[in-house]
Order: structure tokens, then sequence, then C-alpha cells
């Protein structure tokens, strides 16, 4: 036998002897398999053949307190998945609890690890239930779990911000059945596209969301749907990051993700959730059919009430037509009899003011006519002492008083000056002329 070497006095052993030491300790102590719960932080699936090395931790709160390496065969995976799709709706996946058979088996090459036969989807449906139901109250507790719902959706939402897959059969049905409704309404559609199932939906969808915030005043509303494929991949719609941005933005979302079995939590927080696509559609062109009914009951109530308010106004200005007719009426009898009394007042004033009228002319007829007669004589009297005056005053008459004119060119002379020698005057007297010469 060879001699163990040593080293201060101390046993040295080999890795493999202490490797396979423990090996033989560990299928010594754990002789069976034996159900494990754990959470997948990364399932490692490797697609060329199938296998996959999971990495199963434990924690505390978010602290990791146990990591542990696992190993799923082909075989094992394949029907392992096929039951996770059949309980779960989805496969085997990251960032899930589980509960496993497994055994523990130590390989001097690769370590300690789990070989895991089976896994017991019940229990991790049990868990994401559990997850729903804590981001639910976690929600509630925030008070944003019906932030959304109490948003007001215009009367009109036309203007629609889309979060699909352009490719995708439920985008295709979703604006087929807005664009050829049979009203005509007319939508405005923007796609953001995104991938709706799986993991990387959760922060795709969110990125959209955000981009849409940005533009928020273009738009009228928003919906994330999602066409075909089953229930496969939608727990990502239970993720507390996705469904409060959906509960706290600021338009209204509307879900067409395609549960067919339960609602997801980003479908409960939505303004509105429906099934399908095509629901989803059908459901913004009832906005406009209710509009359209408001518009038709507010002008069949305007019509109504002109109708009625025309039928008062008609009888109010029958009555008004009534009444002004008797009272006209009654006027212009009163009128009548006034005009008729100031008539007769009139020519009765007339009578006795023209004969007091005429007695006044009578009177100053004989007043104008004694006046005249006066007046005549004084005229008279005066005239004849003109008369007399004029006949005094003739030339004859003053010649015959000793008076005489000088003539110069048979004009009178009133000035010596003006006569010249060598002059003619001629002298008038009362019983002829006498011609001279001016001598100096």
């Amino acid at each position: 036998m060879t001699q163990r070497e040593t080293f201060n006095n101390h046993p040295v052993y080999s890795l493999s002897e202490i490797t396979g030491s423990i090996k033989a300790v560990i299928n010594k102590t754990y002789t069976r398999a034996y159900y494990v719960k754990a959470e997948i932080i990364r399932l490692n699936k490797y697609p060329h053949s199938g296998h996959c090395y999971p990495e199963l931790v434990e924690k505390e709160g978010d602290r990791i307190v146990t990591q542990m390496r696992a190993v799923i065969w082909k075989t094992q995976m394949d029907e392992i998945n096929e039951k996770f799709l059949k309980i779960t709706g989805e496969p085997l996946k990251d960032n899930i609890s589980i509960l496993c058979l497994a055994t523990i088996e130590f390989s001097p090459q690769y370590g300690l690890a789990l070989y895991i036969q089976d896994i017991e989807p019940s229990y991790t449906l049990g868990e994401l239930m559990k997850n729903k139901m804590a981001v639910i109250a976690r929600l509630k507790k925030e008070g944003v779990f019906e932030a959304n719902k109490q948003l007001v959706l215009p009367l009109l939402p036309k203007r629609i911000a889309v979060i699909s897959v352009e490719t995708s059969k439920g985008y295709s049905d979703f604006m087929v059945t807005l664009q050829e409704n049979s009203w005509d309404y007319c939508f405005e559609c923007e796609l953001f596209p995104s991938i709706l199932q799986g993991d990387k939906a959760i922060s795709t969808i969110t990125a959209q969301l955000e981009a849409i915030e940005k533009r928020q005043q273009e738009f009228d509303c928003v919906v994330i749907i999602r066409g075909g494929g089953g229930d496969v991949g939608l727990s990502c719609y239970d993720d507390y990051s996705l469904s409060r941005k959906v509960a706290t933005f600021p338009l209204p979302v509307i879900s067409g993700i395609g549960h067919s079995t339960n609602e997801s939590v980003t479908d409960m927080v939505s303004y509105a959730n429906k099934i399908t696509p095509t629901e989803v559609a059908y459901f913004l062109i009832q906005q406009f059919h209710n509009f359209a009914i408001q518009v038709e009951e507010a002008r069949d109530k305007i019509v109504r009430y002109v109708e009625n308010l025309f039928t008062r106004e008609q009888r109010q200005l029958e009555q008004i037509e009534h009444t002004y007719r008797l009272v006209a009426t009654r006027r212009l009898t009163q009128e009548r009899n006034r005009i008729e009394q100031l008539e007769q007042t009139c020519k009765l004033s007339a009578i006795h003011l023209i004969s007091q009228e005429k007695s006044v002319m009578e009177n100053l007829f004989k007043m104008i006519q004694l006046s005249s007669k006066q007046l005549i004589t004084i005229k008279n009297k005066e005239l004849e002492n003109l008369e007399e005056k004029i006949r005094l005053l003739h030339p004859h008459n003053v010649l015959k008083r000793g008076y005489s004119i000088t003539r110069l060119n048979g004009k009178a002379l009133t000035k010596p000056i003006d006569a010249k020698e060598g002059d003619v005057l001629v002298t008038e007297l009362s019983e002829g002329e006498v011609v001279s010469v001016v001598r100096r």
C-alpha cells in the first residue's frame, strides 16, 4: 500500500479523493428523489440538445440566501413543458416558483446538482395566482387600481394609439373592423409595435406606453391588442410594473389581449377590457353610436320643444290678436264718438266764431269807412294847400314880384365868376327877356 503524503504531520488528500468522498456521502445520504421548492431565475435551455440547466435560488425578500444548479434532461423537459402548457397556459420559463421532484447528485466533474424528474405545475399556478393577488393588493393599497377607469373617454375616440404587432391577425381584424364599419365613422390609428407575450413583452409594452405618453395630446385613447395563440405566455400581464403603468396611464387604455379564461391584472386596471381585438373595435364604434344616439335624441328633443313652443306661441298670438281686435274695435268706437263730438263742437265753435268775426269785421268796415272819409277830407285840404304853395312859388309869379333869371348857355347863372368876357347872357323877366354881353 502506497504511503499517504503528509504536510506538517497532516495527511494530504487528492481532489478526486475529496470529490469521491463527497459523492459517496451524497449517494449514501440522499438515496431517493425529494420534493424541493425553489425559484428558477434562469432556465438555461439549449435548443440544440433540448436539455436545461436551471439556476435555482431561495430568497428572503429580494436577497438570495441559497443558490444551486439543476439539470433537466430533454425527455423530462418535454413532459414538464406539456403539463405546464396544459395547466398554467405557459411553458416552463425564468422567474417562476416551482415545486420539483429531484434527486441530489454529485459529479466530480460538474459538482452538486439537483436532477429534476418532474415539476408540479399546480404549485406554480398557485404561486402565480398568489403573485397576481399580491400585485392586485399592492395596486389597491397604492390607490391606483381604479385610476385608469376613472378617466373620461372622449365622446368620439377617433385618435387611437395601437400597441400590437403589424403582422398579427388580431391587428388586421381590428383595423378592418374599424375601417369598414357600416356607418363610415372615421378613425385615425397609429401603430406602436411591441412584443405581446413572454417576459420581453413587459419591457417593450412599457417602452411603447412611455413613447405614447410623450405625445399624449395627439391621442384620445390607447388599445393593447393581441390575436390568436391562446393563453401561452400571458402571465406578463400580471406583472406589477406593467400593470401599474397601465393603471396610472394618463389616457384611457382598452385591452384586447385574448385571455379566454382568466382576467390578467392589466385587464383589471384598464379603462375597458375586451377579449378580442374585434370586440375592442366594436367597443370604439359603439362610442360613436352612443354619441349619434345622443345627437338624435337631442335633435328630437329640440324638434319637440320647438313644435311645442311654436304651438304655445301660436295660441298666444291668437289670444293676443283676439284681445287686440276687441280693444281696437272698442278704441275705434270711442275715437269715432270722440271725433263726432269734436266735429260737432268744432261746427258750433266755428259758427259762433264766424258770427263774432263777422260783427267785428262789420264794425271795422264802418270804422274804416268813417276813417277813410275823414282821411280823404284831410288829404284834400292838404293838397289844396300844396297847390296854393306851388302856385305861389311858380317862377312866373316870382318874376312878377320883381325877380329875374339870368342864364348862360341855357343854364341859370348863380355866380358872376362863371361868366367870362364876351359871354352872351339872357335875362328872363316877367314880361320878356333881355340879352347882354359880358364886359370886363
